[in-house]
C-alpha cells in the first residue's frame, strides 16, 4: 500500500478522496488554485501546493506541475478524481515515465474509451450492443445531416470525447441540425480541445443506467451492480439511485455480463462505470439496452452504490493501484436496501438552471448517520465561484427498501439550510416528493415532462414564511429593548415596551414586506397573553414565536408547530422554512425607497462568464426569443435572448470579452 498519494483534483471529491486515505493510514498532498487557497480540501489533507490561478487551464490541467508537486512530495500515486485529468492518457503516462503509479485505468484503456466513436466499435466486436447510430471518421456538415436522415429524427448529436453532457445536442427536426451541430461542435472545441460528433438515435422513452465495474491486475473482474441515473437536466444527472427501480433479475445479470465483458474487452484495471441506456417503451427487457460509453474513472454518484454493498470503493482503488487483487469476488456482492443521491447545486431552477454564484452565509446539513451521508467540498463561509462546477454537496441516504429511502431523502431535504446564494433544493424536494418519482415511472424525460410541477411560475412567499419573518423581527426588537433596558438606569420605563402600545385599544404595527415584485404590508396586533395576531390580506393568524437554543426559531401558527431559521444580511434576510428558503425584506414604508432602478430596456448578463458568439449587430431588428449572443459560463453555453420584439440600439460587448452578472449587454427599443 501506498505511503503516499497526490489528489489531482478539488471540491467534494478531493475531500472524499482524503477521508478514505486518512482512514488507511495513507497520507495525502493536494493541490489548489488562487481561488482555492482557503478550500475544504486543502485544510484537510496532510499537504497542499499551490499550482496556478483560477482557471482550470492554468492550474488543475497543468499536468506537468502536478506531477512536479507529487515528486517534491515524495507521492508515490496520483489519484485523478472526475473530471479534470482523470481520463486523460496522456496524463497517465507521464505519470508512469515520471515513477508514480497512476490511480486508474492504463493509457491503453482509457483511450479506448475516450472517444466514444471508437468505443462503439470495440463493443460491437465484443458482442456488447451499441446505440443505431453513425460514428464514423466522417465530419462534414452535409455528410452528417444525410446520415441523420437516415437515423431518423429525433437524433442525439454527441461529441466524441468527454462527457458531463457537454457537446450534446437533441434535435427533433432537419431545418433545426445545423445550428445544432454548429453549438456541439463549439461547446465541444472548449470543453475537451476535440470538436468531432456522432451521431445517436434518439430513444423517445430511454432510462439510464450505469454498471459499475471493477477490475485488477491479475484477471479478475466484477460489476458492483447498477445504478439509475435517468433524472436528468442538460445531459447532466442531478438525482441517482440504486438499485434501478424495477430491475428484474435476468435484466441485472445480462448488463452485468455486458460490462464486465466491456472491461476485459480493453483490459481494463481499477473503477469504471459502463453507461447503457435502455428503451423502456415496453417495459425494461433483456434485448432492450444499448451500450453508450464507458466513464474510465469513479463516477459522482459512485455512493449509491457503496450504500447498498457496504464497500469502499476508494479504498478499492488504492488497493488494486498499489498491485493488490479485488477485496470481493462476484458471488461475494449483494445488493441490501435502496440509496439516493441528490446532487445540491448553486443554480437557478426557474431560470433555466442556470448556474449562480454566492457566498454560503449559512450551510448546514442534516447529521450524518448510517441512513444519512453527506459528501461537500465546501463550508460556511465558502464562496461559490464561476471558475468551477456550481456542486454544494451532494446528499445521500439510504434504508432497506425504496419507499423507506425516498422518505430519508425527504426528510434530509427539508432540513438542509443554504443562504447566500440560489439553489435547487426546492427542485430536489418537488422532485423526491412526486408521485410518478415514487412509482418509479422514470426516464430521461421525467424532468422536461413534469416540469411544471418540478418548476412551477414564480410565486410569493407564504403566509407561514412571512410570518416567521415577522415574528423574528418582532423578537429581534423585544431582545434589543431589554438589553438596552438592562442597561439602562430606569428598566421599567414605558420606552422600553416595543408592543405598539396605545392608550386606547390593542397596540399594532404594520410591516411593509417585499418578496422579490411582490409587496405587501402585514398587520401585526400584540395581544394580552403575549400572543399575535397577524393579517395578511384578508388572512388573520393567531402566532406565538419563541427564539430557540441554536438560534433558529420556533413559530406555533393557529395551533400548528413549525421550525424555521432566519439569516440576516445588509439586504434583507432569508427564511428557511421546510427546506425552502425566500429571500425578503421588511420595510418602515414611511422612510424606505423601496423602488428598483429601472433597467429600462437592458438585456442583462444572467451570470458571469465570456461572450463566445454574437449573432446580432447595431441597429439590427430583433423578435423576442431569438438569440442575440451565446455566453460561455460554468463549462456550459447560455444564449441570451431577445425579451421583446424591437431595434438593437447599444451592444457593448464582442467575442471573448468576459462579463459579471447584471452588466447590461446590449440595449433593445421596443417598437
Amino acid at each position: 500500500m501506498f505511503d503516499k498519494i497526490l489528489i489531482a483534483n478539488r471540491g467534494e471529491i478531493a475531500c472524499r478522496v482524503i477521508r478514505t486515505a486518512r482512514e488507511m493510514g495513507v497520507r495525502t498532498v493536494a493541490v489548489y488554485s488562487e481561488a482555492d487557497a482557503r478550500a475544504r480540501h486543502v485544510l484537510m489533507a496532510d499537504e497542499a501546493c499551490l499550482i496556478g490561478p483560477a482557471a482550470v487551464a492554468e492550474s488543475y490541467l497543468r499536468a506537468e506541475k502536478i506531477i512536479e508537486v507529487a515528486r517534491k512530495a515524495g507521492a508515490q500515486a496520483i489519484h485523478p478524481g472526475y473530471g479534470f485529468l482523470s481520463e486523460n492518457a496522456a496524463f497517465a503516462e507521464a505519470c508512469a515515465d515520471a515513477g508514480i503509479v497512476f490511480i486508474g485505468p492504463p493509457p491503453a484503456a482509457i483511450r479506448a474509451m475516450g472517444l466514444k466513436d471508437a468505443a462503439k466499435a470495440i463493443m460491437e466486436k465484443a458482442g456488447v450492443p451499441v446505440v443505431p447510430g453513425y460514428h464514423g471518421e466522417g465530419q462534414d456538415n452535409d455528410f452528417l445531416l444525410e446520415q441523420a436522415r437516415q437515423i431518423g429524427f429525433p437524433v442525439l448529436i454527441k461529441a466524441v470525447a468527454g462527457g458531463g453532457g457537454k457537446g450534446m445536442r437533441r434535435v427533433d427536426a432537419e431545418d433545426d441540425f445545423i445550428e445544432a451541430l454548429d453549438g456541439a461542435r463549439r461547446e465541444a472545441k472548449a470543453a475537451f480541445g476535440d470538436e468531432r460528433v456522432l451521431l445517436e438515435k434518439f430513444l423517445l422513452k430511454p432510462r439510464h443506467i450505469e454498471i459499475q465495474v471493477f477490475a485488477d491486475s491479475h484477471g479478475n473482474a466484477v460489476h458492483l451492480f447498477e445504478r439509475d441515473c435517468s433524472l436528468q437536466r442538460r445531459h447532466q444527472k442531478v438525482v441517482e439511485e440504486a438499485p434501478a427501480p424495477d430491475m428484474p433479475d435476468d435484466i441485472r445479470a445480462a448488463m452485468g455480463r455486458a460490462a464486465v465483458a466491456a472491461a476485459q474487452a480493453i483490459g481494463y484495471e481499477g473503477a469504471g462505470t459502463v453507461e447503457f441506456i435502455a428503451d423502456v417503451s415496453d417495459g425494461l427487457k433483456p434485448d432492450g439496452f444499448y451500450f453508450m460509453e464507458m466513464n474510465t474513472r469513479l463516477q459522482v454518484e459512485h455512493p449509491v452504490t457503496e450504500m447498498i454493498t457496504g464497500q469502499d470503493l476508494v479504498a478499492w482503488q488504492l488497493q488494486v493501484a498499489s498491485g493488490g487483487s479485488l477485496p470481493c469476488a462476484q458471488e461475494d456482492l449483494n445488493i441490501e436496501g435502496h440509496a439516493f443521491e441528490a446532487r445540491i447545486y448553486a443554480e437557478d431552477a426557474e431560470r433555466g438552471f442556470l448556474p449562480a454564484t454566492g457566498v454560503l452565509k449559512r450551510f448546514r446539513m442534516p447529521g450524518e448517520s448510517a441512513h444519512i451521508r453527506i459528501d461537500t467540498g465546501v463550508r460556511e463561509g465558502d464562496t461559490i465561484t464561476p471558475y468551477y462546477d456550481p456542486m454544494i454537496a451532494k446528499l445521500i441516504v439510504w434504508d432497506r427498501d425504496r419507499p423507506s429511502a425516498l422518505r430519508r431523502l425527504r426528510g434530509a431535504l427539508a432540513k438542509c439550510e443554504i443562504v447566500g446564494c440560489v439553489t435547487n433544493l426546492p427542485f430536489l424536494a418537488a422532485v423526491a416528493a412526486h408521485p410518478a418519482f415514487a412509482a418509479g415511472e422514470i426516464d430521461t424525460g421525467f424532468i422536461e415532462h413534469h416540469a411544471d410541477d418540478l418548476v412551477p411560475e414564480p410565486r410569493p412567499a407564504s403566509n407561514e414564511a412571512v410570518i416567521v419573518a415577522v415574528l423574528d423581527l418582532v423578537l429581534t426588537r423585544r431582545e434589543a429593548v431589554r438589553a438596552r433596558a438592562q442597561a439602562g438606569n430606569d428598566p421599567h420605563s414605558p420606552w422600553n415596551l416595543c408592543n405598539g402600545w396605545r392608550m386606547n385599544g390593542i397596540g399594532e404595527d404594520r410591516i411593509r414586506v417585499i418578496d422579490h415584485e411582490w409587496d405587501m404590508d402585514v398587520l401585526v396586533r400584540y395581544l394580552k397573553d403575549g400572543s399575535h395576531e397577524i393579517v395578511i390580506g384578508d388572512d388573520r393568524f393567531r402566532c406565538r414565536g419563541e427564539r430557540e437554543e441554536d438560534g433558529g426559531i420556533g413559530v406555533d401558527i393557529d395551533g400548528r408547530r413549525l421550525r424555521a431559521s432566519v439569516h440576516h444580511d445588509a439586504d434583507g434576510l432569508s427564511v428557511t422554512l421546510d427546506g425552502r428558503t425566500v429571500r425578503l425584506r421588511l420595510l418602515d414604508p414611511l422612510h424606505q425607497d423601496v423602488e428598483e432602478e429601472d433597467a429600462g430596456g437592458s438585456v442583462l448578463a444572467p451570470l458571469p462568464g465570456r461572450i463566445i458568439k454574437v449573432m446580432v449587430s447595431k441597429g439590427e431588428k430583433v423578435q423576442k426569443g431569438q438569440g442575440l449572443m451565446i455566453l460561455e459560463a460554468m463549462k456550459m453555453e447560455h444564449t441570451i435572448t431577445a425579451p421583446a420584439d424591437g431595434m438593437v440600439t447599444v451592444l457593448d460587448y464582442a467575442v471573448g470579452d468576459q462579463v459579471e452578472e447584471g452588466v447590461p449587454l446590449l440595449e433593445i427599443e421596443e417598437g
